[in-house]
């Protein structure tokens, strides 16, 4: 999952060492699949009022929009974007993560493209995308501004750039690595490192220091009630952000 500036060798390792297992709902990415049906909601919602289109019962609303999808894993955001008619690439550093995202799509028949690199090869062909997404991956790199640099690079003069991560707060040492981690072992120990999570001010400044501005942030919480995950204005564990470039930037 992780695909940026600086990427950390033994976090490449980690999720490489997934293979199939992307893609089982019980296996260790379990609490992404929990997740899976909100975010990508807010990302389809997010990207539609951006570029000013009805959700209406069009079953492909994505249609003709380029999406990057940055540290894309096994494919679980980038294949669901492209079902709903984005042209998508997916683009992680680990092999073994995009070989599992192409078996996956090709089993599925789902139309996309994967390529093995980070953001800084496409930055350096000059690639632009309407949208580009990085979910669940700033908390891996080891430089969150020169990471966001790079990615909104990639950004068209009017398109959009979706995250979501972790908030660096007691709340989220406590839930996130010790509950979700240790206790009820939603994700495999060590796969997240409290000190590497990304406070909402953090994000606004490497933004700013883009050109970019924020739009848009809802908090993620877990309804236990349900079982289901619900949008919060509550952002003091997980979260997900929207920007876009300032005026008169490009």
């Amino acid at each position: 999952m992780v695909a940026a500036a600086g990427v950390i060798d033994e976090e490449v390792r980690r999720f490489a060492a997934l293979g199939d297992e992307w893609w089982n709902p019980s296996g260790p990415m379990a609490a992404l699949h929990r997740i899976a049906p909100l975010r990508i909601g807010w990302m389809r919602d997010t990207i539609l009022g951006h570029f000013g289109r009805a959700a209406g019962a069009d079953a492909a609303p994505l249609a003709g929009l380029r999406l990057l999808d940055v540290g894309c894993g096994g494919g679980l955001v980038a294949e669901p974007l492209a079902r709903l008619g984005a042209e998508v690439l997916g683009l992680d550093p680990a092999e073994a993560a995009i070989a599992a995202a192409r078996a996956h799509a090709e089993a599925t028949g789902a139309r996309l493209a994967y390529r093995v690199g980070t953001v800084e090869d496409l930055v350096a062909e000059g690639a632009r995308f309407d949208v580009v997404s990085a979910m669940e991956v700033v908390e891996h790199v080891p430089d969150v501004p020169a990471f966001v640099a790079a990615a909104t690079r990639l950004v068209a003069p009017d398109g959009l750039f979706l995250a979501s991560t972790l908030n660096r707060t007691l709340k989220s040492f406590a839930l996130a690595i010790v509950g979700a981690e240790y206790v009820l072992g939603w994700v495999p120990k060590g796969t997240h490192r409290w000190e590497q999570f990304v406070t909402p001010a953090e994000f606004a400044a490497a933004f700013e220091a883009a050109g970019f501005r924020e739009t848009a942030r809802r908090g993620t919480v877990l309804d236990v009630a349900r079982g289901a995950w619900r949008l919060s204005r509550d952002d003091s564990v997980n979260y997900f952000i929207a920007a876009h470039r300032a005026e008169g930037v490009r």
